[in-house]
């Protein structure tokens, strides 16, 4: 993976101001967590990165290669499941290469094994629990091998060992070498996984530093009021 430079993104849907000239540098390695309060524009970040949505103003460059050409994945807060088994959902990434059947299975297998559902192939997908449906939302992104993966709170309603589940598989993909972007309101989560924060408040990029420091002596008075939870969660939804 390269540095993703973010550089004066701007975003105004409908007039509506969700992005204000936000710019970071993202290093190549470890998990950076997108922190910051409801409206700060994390998601739509996050969107950004991915290619769904398109800025009004402003860059982002993966080092000097085309964004096309970086492998990357999303998985949502709520993963979307077709009607069908566990397989049939995690091989759904694999449709657009075209795969031979025997190379399809063989790396379904594997992505299910690598987070705890192997056994679980032929079952109906929409009958998991919500943490195992996370942990197959995960493989259907891993599978595909991304050099970037984008998460977007995907914790967020599970219980402690469900999270714990899917935080080991998110720290195990990290080590592996695939870069990783976390977007996440447990601060817990991200003193446990993070390599470096990225706080946003009101539309921007406030602070970008290594975890530990962000976290315990932040710079910025913006940080320090999110982090004491000084500021409401939508303050900023409608400040920008």
């Amino acid at each position: 993976m390269v540095p993703i430079h973010i550089e004066g993104l701007v975003f105004r849907p409908g007039g509506r101001t969700v992005l204000d000239g936000l710019s970071a540098s993202i290093t190549p390695a470890g998990v950076t967590a997108v922190i910051g309060p409801n409206g700060a524009g994390k998601s739509v970040t996050l969107r950004m990165i991915d290619g769904v949505l398109r800025p009004d103003a402003g860059s982002i460059r993966f080092g000097d290669r085309s964004p096309q050409d970086v492998r990357r994945a999303f998985v949502f807060q709520k993963p979307g499941l077709i009607r069908g088994t566990v397989a049939q959902n995690v091989a759904l990434a694999l449709a657009p290469l075209r795969l031979s059947r025997s190379t399809v299975s063989t790396r379904v297998e594997a992505a299910l094994n690598r987070v705890g559902l192997g056994n679980r192939a032929r079952d109906a997908a929409r009958k998991l629990s919500g943490g195992e449906q996370q942990r197959l939302a995960l493989a259907r992104a891993l599978i595909v091998e991304p050099e970037l993966l984008l998460l977007d709170e995907p914790t967020a309603n599970l219980d402690p060992g469900a999270t714990e589940a899917i935080e080991e598989i998110i720290a195990a993909t990290a080590q592996a070498g695939t870069k990783v972007l976390l977007v996440s309101h447990h601060l817990g989560q991200v003193a446990r996984l993070a390599t470096d924060v990225l706080v946003l408040s009101q539309c921007r990029a406030v602070e970008h530093g290594p975890a530990q420091s962000v976290l315990t002596a932040p710079r910025t008075s913006e940080a320090r009021a999110y982090l004491k939870g000084e500021l409401p969660w939508t303050s900023f939804a409608v400040a920008c």
